[in-house]
């Protein structure tokens, strides 16, 4: 199978190249970088320092390597769904593609409801107790969400404002917490101690379900190449802003966790929201405490960023899929005036915001909840990724890698490619296994396990039902445009 330029007919002709270098760097800051993620590794304790490194060696660098070399050979709208329909065939492309889109409706719940905990925190220390508060969280969630929907909806030219403002507003306050610490720690020194035994990873059956969001806490870097024909020259800008934004957020994982810790015990932090409670305390020993509204201020509008460049790039999947008529062909739809797959996108944010009310509905409280949504989210999103990292080593002995002078290869010839894929594909592999495992605080594993296991597997079925309904469907077109030329040239 070949890579082909979208004819002048194809919806994916109609969308305007509205982003720049600048634009695709923010957006990768703000879809990857997660101030949640600092506050989940503070919780773990001292030991996700050295998981933070173990994971940007044999993860987030392979992976960067690999987005680089299949993004620049294959630059087209849809991103993982084509990689994986190049290598594998339309049934394996079309299982990326929907499982790597209905993450959304697991992941996009979980990173509301850690938003709208943050947000409490603009109101100072008083908001502590509302970043705990069920019916606060799910409003501020709600809201969130349509922002993001309806800049996204109105178009790229202006929701890329929205992920710009919000990769600032994710990368500032992790590095005013980063400040204060050093400065508290100057001044009085960490509560925290830190040796290179502690900061060692320690297996732990109770704290081993943390382990693959460390993974996840690295990925999203693939997400804008499902844009990019809306990149103004994407073989160069893809690979450049990917590097830049990596090196960007490996350094602020590793310190922010250094950081958090320093100024709060792990017992003591929130994983949603412990960044800011972090900030809060620290900005208040210095006498500091609008430090701290400020972070929070800055972070509620990174993480609207966070969202919208989500609902960005991953609508473009079922997007280019409804095109190819696998989803029903609405998906592949236009909007007249704005440009954007609208349908796509108020299809994920409708289904989004039913998970995130039956999750809370159903659970026995807030953290249970989020724990549960983003385990859920780390399996379906994973699989994709098996399929990313198997897929560039099955097209490594196609003519074009060779050729294409705009491909940015893997470096470090064939081992380099080898090593990449397999490391890639084994965190993957194990990210899925321990995302199974049930924390050591849930109440009841056995309800856990059966809602995880069961709504991911309810989740596949239904993108299956709807491939081989999508296949039918073009295999009778098929027999019907045969049968009317046979007719034609009979006459």
């Amino acid at each position: 199978m070949t890579s082909s330029a979208p004819s002048s007919s194809s919806p994916k002709s109609e969308l305007p190249k509205a982003m720049g270098f600048w634009d695709v760097l923010l957006f990768n800051i703000a879809t990857v970088l997660g101030p949640r993620w600092i506050a989940a590794a503070g919780h773990n304790g001292t030991s996700s320092i050295s998981l933070w490194v173990i994971a940007a060696v044999f993860f987030f660098i392979p992976g960067a390597f690999v987005i680089n070399e299949l993004s620049s050979r294959f630059p087209e709208e849809g991103g993982l769904y084509v990689w994986a329909k190049e290598a594998f065939g339309d049934f394996h492309g079309f299982v990326a593609g929907w499982t790597y889109w209905i993450y959304t409706v697991f992941y996009f719940p979980g990173l509301l409801l850690a938003s709208a905990s943050m947000s409490a925190y603009i109101i100072g220390e008083k908001g502590a107790p509302l970043s705990q508060d069920r019916t606060f969280l799910l409003v501020v969630s709600i809201v969130l969400l349509l922002v993001a929907v309806l800049l996204n909806i109105i178009g790229l030219n202006v929701g890329k404002w929205l992920q710009n403002a919000g990769g600032v507003g994710t990368y500032a306050p992790l590095m005013i917490l980063a400040g204060v610490a050093l400065w508290v720690d100057f001044r009085g020194g960490s509560v925290t101690h830190f040796t290179l035994a502690n900061m060692m990873p320690t297996w732990n059956w109770d704290t081993v379900n943390f382990w693959s969001q460390i993974a996840f806490a690295f990925t999203g870097l693939e997400l804008v190449s499902a844009m990019s024909e809306e990149v103004r020259d994407p073989r160069r800008t893809l690979p450049r802003a990917v590097f830049g934004a990596g090196a960007m957020i490996a350094f602020m994982y590793i310190a922010g966790t250094f950081a958090i810790l320093a100024l709060v015990p792990a017992a003591d932090l929130d994983p949603k929201s412990g960044v800011f409670h972090a900030i809060t305390i620290g900005s208040v020993a210095l006498k500091l405490g609008f430090l701290g509204i400020l972070a929070a201020i800055l972070v509620t509008v990174g993480n609207a960023g966070g969202v919208g460049s989500t609902v960005a790039g991953i609508a473009r999947v079922p997007f280019v899929v409804g095109i190819d008529r696998y989803l029903p062909a609405a998906f592949g739809k236009i909007h007249p005036k704005w440009k954007t797959p609208y349908i796509s996108i108020l299809v994920q944010a409708g289904l989004s915001g039913a998970i995130l009310l039956v999750s809370q509905i159903k659970s026995e409280t807030v953290q249970a909840a989020y724990q549960m949504l983003i385990d859920a989210a780390i399996i379906l999103y994973f699989i994709p990724f098996l399929y990313m990292f198997a897929g560039v080593l099955k097209l490594a002995g196609r003519k074009d890698r060779a050729e294409n002078p705009h491909a940015v290869l893997i470096p470090g010839g064939t081992f380099g490619l080898w090593a990449s894929g397999i490391l890639g594909f084994l965190v993957v592999l194990i990210g899925i296994f321990v995302s199974l495992v049930p924390p050591g605080d849930t109440a009841n594993k056995w309800s856990f396990e059966l809602r995880l296991v069961g709504g991911t597997l309810v989740s596949i079925f239904i993108g299956l039902a709807l491939y081989w309904r999508g296949a039918r469907t073009k295999s009778s077109s098929r027999v019907t445009s045969r049968r009317q030329l046979l007719g034609d040239s009979a006459q």
